[in-house]
């Protein structure tokens, strides 16, 4: 199998060539109705008399307090009746919500693809398509043992098929034999198929040294954007200056503000520390949060370890010396515990660790290290997916995530809300269980799934270290080594004129750097604004 190609080395080039082109070139129902609501009781005489005047008092109200949608003469003389749901009338918190990695500079892409089909003329030949992680959309190949063993499910007609490997065959009956009517198009249980469930337990036991895992802690998502989500929906209550916080980095996976938006939650944003290479800081969590306690209740601390969008594997800062991941997240779950927060790891790159002496240490196997004390105590859930480290799977919307410490009470209400949309689907939990339960050594697969997983991720290491050099050479730009995850978060030097003619036009300067790089060199980025970022800097 080929390995990822994600953005090449032409790719990088061409971000360079265009980043010196813009340096050099420079910019281009009311009271009123409450006693129709409330009738008092009539007699069968006094019904038609008391109707006819509910009637006229009713038409005497204007439509518009009536709650109807006003009507209008169209130009033919119709009349016709305004929407129901507009601009002014729609859910005020959805209007809030900002997705910038699918944000207008994104449309704009897709114009430009179609406009290159129908053949119209560009400084390009292609779009390339840098915003998002989606990487078998760049060119990466999916696992072998997977796509056969799903195969398998989808049309068990080729389990009689030789030409497929026995262990393949053996994955591909546990899962449907764990299905109703053993088909993979049935629903499965709300908070996923026991069996998948009990092989993710058994996973997270094996990766954190033997640690307990409880198959009922465990619930199956629609990718770990969904079980996010979910547990934001638990958190969230309170009016005005109780209304639940939650805390996220800056800059942050643009999920997290979208959500607490939609919520209607107060986001509470602390700083990565972009000097000491995106470093996290307990002095700055603690200042974040007195200034928040002025005007929320905060309630919660997310984390993204590896990190999206910095590429930061989790290291903390005492004064001018680094200490090492463990370290950091011990003082996280301190810092927690302290402070009675919920902690939110979203760790679904946790494959996803390149540089030299770094290494992915999961927040429930530290927690658990730390004793009794802490790991009886601090609530915690954790998030993994199909998506991203070696697999890629994004379209199969896999993923799980762990609780700890819940309160029994709100356990039985988080299993009743995922059961209103019925069950994850069930190839994305098929999938989770063959990444959590992959080839062994001594199965037919095993040889071949090893040399795709480490080419894989080999490959995105190597691009890892080219996009910090190649991009550090460029005037204008500096990067931080990407440490871990599918991305870097470079920072840029945006020329005065530049920034004017960017407000003169009602945008953020980097977005207006990012869409004269699509328009003139058809690389599509996302601007640094639509993550977060310290005021005067700008990034993509």
């Amino acid at each position: 199998m080929s390995a990822s190609r994600m953005l090449s080395p032409r790719h990088v080039r061409l971000l360079s060539r265009g980043r010196d082109e813009f340096l050099t070139a420079g910019p281009g129902a009311g009271p009123g109705l409450r006693s129709l609501t409330s009738p008092p009781l009539l007699s069968s005489s006094s019904c038609s008399s008391s109707s006819s005047s509910s009637s006229r008092a009713l038409s005497s109200l204007s439509a518009t307090r009536r709650g109807l949608p006003r009507e209008k003469m169209a130009e033919n003389g119709v009349t016709s009746r305004a929407k129901v749901l507009t601009i002014d009338t729609m859910n005020p918190t959805v209007k809030k919500v900002e997705y910038a990695v699918r944000g207008p500079i994104v449309q704009r892409a897709v114009e430009l693809e179609r406009e290159l089909s129908e053949g119209m003329k560009k400084p390009f030949a292609e779009v390339i398509k840098a915003n998002i992680g989606d990487a078998h959309a760049m060119g990466q190949q999916p696992i072998t043992f997977f796509r056969q063993v799903l195969a398998l499910c989808s049309y068990p007609e080729l389990l009689n098929d030789s030409t497929f490997p026995e262990d393949a065959k053996s994955r591909a009956r546990h899962i449907l034999q764990s299905c109703g009517g053993n088909s993979m198009g049935s629903y499965s249980a709300s908070q996923g198929i026991d069996a998948v469930r009990q092989d993710v337990a058994n996973y997270i036991e094996r990766r954190d040294g033997g640690v307990p895992c409880d198959p009922d802690d465990i619930y199956l998502t629609t990718g770990a954007s969904d079980g996010i989500v979910t547990m934001l929906k638990l958190l969230v209550c309170g009016e005005g200056a109780s209304r639940t916080g939650v805390m996220i980095s800056i800059p942050q996976y643009p999920l997290y503000s979208a959500a607490l938006a939609e919520l209607g939650a107060v986001q509470i944003n602390y700083y990565l520390n972009e000097e000491k290479c995106w470093s996290l800081d307990i002095g700055e969590l603690q200042r974040s949060l007195d200034e928040a306690r002025q005007y929320c209740n905060p309630r919660a601390l997310c984390i993204i370890n590896p990190g999206n969008p910095t590429g930061k594997v989790s290291f903390i800062h005492f004064g001018q010396s680094q200490v090492q991941t463990r370290q950091c997240i011990e003082d996280v779950i301190r810092f927690a515990a302290q402070e009675r927060l919920f902690l939110m790891a979203d760790e679904v790159y946790q494959d996803n660790v390149y540089a030299e002496g770094c290494q992915f240490h999961s927040f429930k196997k530290v927690l658990f290290d730390m004793g009794p004390e802490y790991s009886n105590t601090v609530e915690l859930a954790s998030f993994h997916s199909t998506s991203k480290c070696y697999m890629g799977e994004c379209g199969f919307r896999g993923g799980y995530m762990e609780i700890i410490n819940m309160d029994d009470e709100v356990k039985a209400q988080l299993t009743k809300l995922v059961s209103v949309r019925l069950c994850p689907p069930v190839p994305g939990q098929a999938l989770m269980d063959l990444v959590v339960n992959p080839p062994q050594p001594g199965e037919p697969s095993y040889n071949n799934f090893i040399k795709e997983r480490t080419s894989t991720l080999a490959a995105l290491a190597e691009k890892a270290k080219l996009t910090e050099q190649v991009l550090n050479t460029v005037q204008g730009i500096s990067c931080n080594p990407v440490q871990g995850a599918m991305y870097s978060f470079p920072r840029i030097t945006i020329p005065e004129k530049a920034v004017k003619e960017a407000k003169d036009n009602g945008q953020q300067p980097d977005m207006f750097y990012c869409m004269k790089m699509l328009e003139e060199m058809g690389i599509c980025l996302v601007p640094g604004s639509g993550f977060g970022q310290k005021d005067g800097t700008y990034h993509f």
